[in-house]
């Protein structure tokens, strides 16, 4: 099973009839992970605390309609986070978060995965915001360290993060404990502050990373092993609607096509494996792009994709 643990929340995207209205999207990239692994057949969980307000049952019911094991999830009166979604002239989406006191940043520390857990995702505004990122790298040292295949998306929201420097640190201290780490281009170079992102992916290896999958946007996606760039697959053409959802869809598409090939060590896989995970990850992304908001494609639906 794999377990995805983080942020649910509600996107505000524009309205397709008139720019002047938002929509409601329910999303968050921890929650779209576990929506893409649980729809392309894999059992999947999602650690969080929901709130009980509207929009929280609407996450959760979301959930268990895409048969996502909810036992994990905390319920809470605090209410939903909210992310207002601005679209550039590419459809790529740029967020404002609305925070303080919202129920996912008060996810408590629920203790040992159940035994069932061979993979653990976890990522963006989870692991920056107090108390609940405390309790997720709790869980991340603890299940990787029990030999779980442990996933991490940093997914950058500079805006959120009040000390670069520490959450540099952070980040850097959490590497020994994830064995696959996935990120984009952007994302690195604001990590690396600088360097260039293939030397940055080397000390992320150095570290203890097994592989580093770059999202690329149009120009695909591309893995880095401590043997070098060993692999890399093109984006699919579609037309995009907008770009929600498509690094979390990388993210689930990659950990469902590990678990179906019951490997925990990324380090285990040669180019060849690499391109058809690339590979799969791609046309499970062009599929989610080609929609409205993060809406990630099913087993049936990525077949007939193919």
């Amino acid at each position: 099973m794999i377990v995805s643990g983080g942020e649910a929340l509600v996107d505000l995207v524009p309205a397709e009839s008139t720019v002047d209205l938002l929509a409601p999207r329910l999303g968050g990239g921890p929650y779209n992970v576990a929506l893409t692994a649980a729809r392309l057949g894999v059992p999947t969980a999602f650690l969080s605390r929901v709130s009980t307000d509207r929009f929280g049952d609407a996450l959760v019911e979301r959930l268990r309609a895409s048969n996502v094991d909810t036992s994990l999830l905390q319920r809470g009166p605090e209410p939903t986070t909210l992310a207002v979604v601005a679209l550039d002239e590419q459809s790529s989406a740029r967020y404002s978060f609305y925070t303080e006191g919202t129920a996912d940043r008060l996810v408590a520390d629920p203790g040992p995965l159940p035994e069932s857990t061979t993979a653990l995702s976890l990522g963006t505004l989870g692991m920056v915001l107090e108390p609940g990122a405390s309790a997720y790298e709790a869980v991340l040292r603890r299940e990787s360290e029990r030999g779980v295949l442990t996933a991490l998306d940093p997914n950058i929201r500079a805006d959120m993060i009040t000390d670069p420097a520490a959450y540099r640190a952070r980040f850097t201290s959490w590497l020994p404990y994830v064995r696959l780490l996935k990120l984009s281009v952007d994302d690195a170079e604001w990590l690396a502050e600088g360097a260039g992102v293939l030397e940055a992916a080397k000390g992320w290896l150095d570290a203890g990373v097994e592989a580093v999958v770059l999202t690329k946007g149009g120009d695909g996606l591309s893995v880095v092993t401590a043997d070098g760039e060993v692999a890399s697959a093109p984006t699919v053409p579609v037309d995009v609607v907008d770009t929600i959802g498509a690094g979390d869809t990388v993210q689930g598409a990659l950990l469902a096509w590990l678990v179906q090939q019951d490997t925990r060590r990324p380090s285990a896989l040669d180019p060849a494996d690499w391109q058809q995970a690339l590979g799969y990850a791609a046309r499970a992304a062009a599929i989610t792009v080609s929609r409205s908001g993060a809406e990630p494609p099913t087993a049936d639906e990525l077949a007939q994709f193919l």
